[in-house]
């Protein structure tokens, strides 16, 4: 397994369990690194998934707002936790799209993970939101370009 996702696969399983630790902000990062020395031992770059949940924390009002907007079929409170550890995962990485994490790479990869620890369901519904989500940064990017 490549060691971006497997990564991936700990920030989500870190944001899954910190849902349950009321989202206390500080502990999200001791989670993962708890995570990361359990599940990760084999990863060459463990910096790529720090800075992951780093920027995921920095910036989740941001991508819990871009979600809201992204999601049509329920009210965001209303989106399961693995869901929703997902589609913040990506969103941040849509967010700050690279040369290294194009936004394909992004989307195929949560639908990966949504596939592996969820449902087909789910897959369908992250491919959906993500869909959405790309679109309305691509919005928001060109409104920023134009003032």
């Amino acid at each position: 397994m490549a060691t971006r996702h497997l990564s991936r696969i700990i920030v989500v399983q870190s944001l899954y369990e910190w849902a349950f630790m009321n989202y206390e902000k500080e502990k999200c990062k001791e989670i993962f690194e708890r995570n990361l020395q359990e599940f990760g031992q084999d990863i060459d770059e463990p910096e790529f998934g720090r800075s992951l949940i780093a920027g995921i924390m920095d910036n989740l009002e941001k991508i819990d707002t871009i979600l809201k907007e992204s999601i049509k079929s329920l009210p965001y409170e209303q989106v399961p936790i693995l869901e929703k550890s997902i589609l913040r995962l990506a969103t941040y990485e849509l967010l700050n799209e690279s040369e290294s994490t194009p936004h394909k790479v992004a989307i195929n990869e949560a639908i990966e993970i949504a596939k592996n620890f969820g449902t087909s369901a789910t897959a369908k519904f992250i491919n959906g939101v993500l869909g959405t989500v790309y679109e309305n940064i691509l919005k928001m990017k060109n409104a920023s370009k134009e003032k």
